[in-house]
């Protein structure tokens, strides 16, 4: 089962960080989760919102409307001590907004990355400059074959267009929260047309939804996972993996004697490859 680090080690540390990046890391995820926005000046960087009111201090307005040099020096941590006093600690202060290519150069060589497409209609071209970063850091073939990248969108058409430019990616279908199972098991033979899994939400999850993926031949990765007693729901359901924001926590439930990190990742890679999910 992978555990996916959601936005970092999010629910210690400011999101999209490197702070939630590396304690991430340290506490032994398989995967990090990176959301792509596009600035003005076409620079991906690793955020969730569209928008910058929420988690950059000082800062509105859509970040498709901001050049990098105005975000580049900008407080991305500031705003987590604030919303979690009981987490707040003084390093988070003025973390930064990081580029995918800061991302991808910092951790490419200890590190699997789940990286989301947002709002890609709003940025065209944002799926080409991925392509280009990950050719930049020689991951493009890594992800074929071990699946080091994983890509994720809630855009059929984006994930599609990926599909067109190397059919050999591995690509992850999302599917909007609330979409009820027999929904979900409708979409699953489209679906498998280009992408090797899907990412439902955890509360749109059970058994009859997991072995119909897995019938389809589709890996199985909900978000976002942070009770316990759900995360113990989803294993029952035998999924994949899991996306959570407390992956201290999901490690805890998983078997000492699974794999992790790459070693774990390489493992689904294979088994993707065998026309097999993990269970």
């Amino acid at each position: 089962m992978l555990v996916i680090a959601h936005r970092g080690a999010s629910g210690h540390a400011p999101e999209h960080t490197f702070a939630a990046y590396d304690l991430a890391l340290q506490l032994g995820c398989d995967f990090l989760e990176q959301d792509l926005q596009m600035t003005s000046d076409g620079v991906l960087v690793c955020l969730h919102d569209d928008t910058l009111d929420r988690t950059v201090r000082g800062m509105s307005g859509r970040v498709i409307d901001r050049a990098w040099s105005e975000l580049e020096h900008c407080d991305a941590g500031a705003w987590f001590n604030d919303a979690f006093p009981s987490r707040a600690r003084e390093e988070y202060l003025g973390q930064r907004i990081p580029t995918l290519d800061q991302v991808l150069a910092r951790y490419r060589d200890r590190a699997a990355f789940y990286i989301e497409t947002k709002t890609p209609e709003a940025a065209p071209g944002m799926e080409q400059q991925l392509l280009a970063l990950l050719d930049r850091y020689a991951l493009r073939d890594v992800a074929r074959s071990e699946w080091r990248v994983l890509i994720q969108s809630f855009s059929e058409g984006s994930l599609r267009l990926l599909h067109r430019l190397d059919p050999a990616l591995p690509l992850i279908q999302l599917i909007p929260e609330g979409t009820d199972s027999a929904m979900i098991q409708d979409q699953l033979p489209r679906i498998a047309e280009y992408a090797v899994g899907i990412g439902p939400a955890f509360s749109d999850v059970d058994r009859v939804v997991v072995t119909a993926a897995h019938r389809t031949g589709l890996h199985v990765h909900p978000y976002t996972v942070n009770e316990e007693a759900d995360m113990r729901r989803m294993i029952e359901a035998r999924v994949d993996g899991m996306f959570t924001n407390f992956t201290d926590r999901l490690l805890r439930l998983r078997p000492d004697n699974e794999l992790r990190g790459l070693e774990a990742v390489r493992r689904a890679a294979e088994a993707a490859r065998r026309g097999a999910p993990l269970h």
